[in-house]
């Protein structure tokens, strides 16, 4: 897909609206979605096919150069490819034209994608976990999305209603004012359109290219350190020294005892089963109906509570210092897995970046992974060389500081701001220069030896005291314990 570059003092926003689709509308939004999948499956399988094909020929031993060409997974080539096979293919012969051509732009883009990223992991030129090859779409599984990037794609004047390509003109669950008067005003350009099943609803998110003046914070000249846990959802500590501590809401507790209930039922009544083709019951689909409303009601309000913090402290500081805390591995841990999941620390720091950037032009700080923040003492910055997890009051032995734990790592969160300019709420303080290993901070907290290869005399696959292993396998030289945005 192509990817929009907003003018200077514009920037590419989202506006989201729950649709109350008829049934005609619910079932082409469906058939489109499906469209898509179907699509996508087809263009995995059309690249693949030519990889199995050279494979084959190679174990008759044919040259290199009499094997079958490659076939390219660009989004042109896809797109020409599928123009001439959707006719006498007959997977979509007889259906193909009761969609729009996005529903199948859409499933062609996202093989395109997904083939660049198993090829740029492959050759270590991406970030992050190591991407396989692309597979296909299961019916039952496959998130129901389309895109509509060209078309009637408009806000009504209405405010209640919005129109999309093929799909006619569908009713909106809230009003859409907001982005209407904007629209109107011409300070925001729609530029795509994407539906979505998602929490038993069917949602609309309109792509924009919005002018946006940036908000000045309330307190442009402090900053705040972020300490997340699971007691307490957040411990804030700025430069001037206050403290303040966000209750853990846990959502997902208060909802079990009706969880389980339900599930109960769920599982008293006859459900689909693949193995024989048993197709599930009224019953239990109004029982699972009723289930999946209490999951996506603990969804909407962890949402809901994760936007209001998050809105509240990039509207205040204007520097604001968080943790790189590994999540995914921290979810490993069994017992710590559901609460860890529930009080959704990524999307604290995901809101938090954008939020920082596109409204109030102020800065963000991640503290380096290995920054012992619960370990430093906030009074005279000594480290302590072990601190248990379930020591929840720190004393240092040096000048017999005794504070809580929490409160102790946010206050060292908040230090970390001062080794650069504090944000004045303008974006031109964004761009400083980084600080190496601030209050004594060292990467030091092995407590035993790694295991040594046989015959190197080092370290196998460890990450030494100097050196900070990436997630793409490679060894860099220590950057420093702060990383800006």
């Amino acid at each position: 897909m192509k990817r929009f570059q907003a003018q200077p003092g514009f920037v590419v926003q989202a506006y989201r609206f729950a649709l109350d689709p008829n049934s005609a509308q619910e079932t082409a939004l469906r058939s489109h979605c499906g469209a898509a999948r179907a699509a996508y499956n087809w263009a995995v399988g059309w690249v693949e096919a030519s990889w199995w094909q050279r494979r084959a020929e190679e174990t008759y031993g044919i040259g290199e150069a009499d094997l079958t060409d490659w076939r390219p997974w660009s989004l042109p080539s896809l797109r020409k490819a599928f123009n001439e096979a959707k006719h006498t293919d007959p997977r979509f012969a007889s259906w193909w034209e009761e969609n729009s051509k996005e529903a199948y732009s859409t499933g062609l883009a996202g093989a395109a994608t997904a083939f660049d990223n198993y090829a740029k992991s492959k050759r270590g030129a991406r970030k992050g976990k190591q991407v396989g090859m692309p597979r296909f779409k299961s019916k039952r599984k496959a998130r129901l999305s389309c895109r509509f990037t060209t078309g009637t794609i408009r806000v009504e004047t209405g405010r209640r209603h919005v129109t999309l390509p093929r799909l006619g003109t569908i009713r909106v669950h809230e009003p859409t004012g907001k982005l209407l008067h904007r629209v109107q005003a011409g300070t925001a350009r729609i530029l795509s359109a994407t539906v979505r099943h998602e929490r038993g609803r069917w949602f609309v998110s309109f792509q924009v290219e919005a002018k946006r003046d940036l908000v000045r914070v309330t307190r442009p000249g402090v900053a705040v350190g972020i300490d997340l846990g699971i007691k307490t959802l957040a411990v804030m500590a700025d430069s001037t020294g206050e403290i303040r501590q966000v209750p853990n809401p846990r959502h997902l507790n208060t909802a079990l005892k009706q969880l389980r209930r339900a599930s109960r039922v769920v599982s008293r009544r006859r459900g689909p089963d693949r193995r024989t083709g048993q197709k599930p019951s009224r019953r239990w689909e109004k029982a699972n109906t009723a289930r999946n409303k209490v999951h996506h009601r603990v969804a909407n309000l962890r949402e809901d509570a994760l936007h209001k913090l998050t809105t509240t402290v990039s509207a205040e500081y204007g520097t604001v210092v968080v943790e790189d805390l590994n999540v995914a591995g921290m979810v490993k841990n069994r017992r710590l897995a559901r609460h860890i999941a529930d009080a959704g620390f990524g999307e604290i720091r995901r809101q938090l970046t954008y939020k920082t950037r596109q409204r109030h032009g102020t800065r963000i700080i991640a503290a380096d992974r290995w920054f012992p923040s619960s370990k430093t003492c906030s009074g005279c910055g000594a480290v302590k060389a072990k601190l248990p997890l379930h020591v929840r009051t720190y004393e240092c032995d040096a000048c017999g500081l005794v504070i809580d734990r929490d409160d102790n790592a946010a206050l060292n969160l908040a230090a970390l701001a001062a080794a650069c300019t504090t944000g004045t709420g303008v974006a031109g303080d964004q761009d400083t220069a980084k600080v190496s290993k601030p209050r004594g901070a060292d990467r030091k907290t092995r407590a035993t030896r790694p295991r040594l290869k046989a015959g190197t005399g080092r370290a196998g696959g460890a990450t030494l005291p100097h050196q900070r292993q990436t997630e793409t396998g490679d060894r860099r030289q220590d950057t420093g314990a702060l990383t800006l945005w």
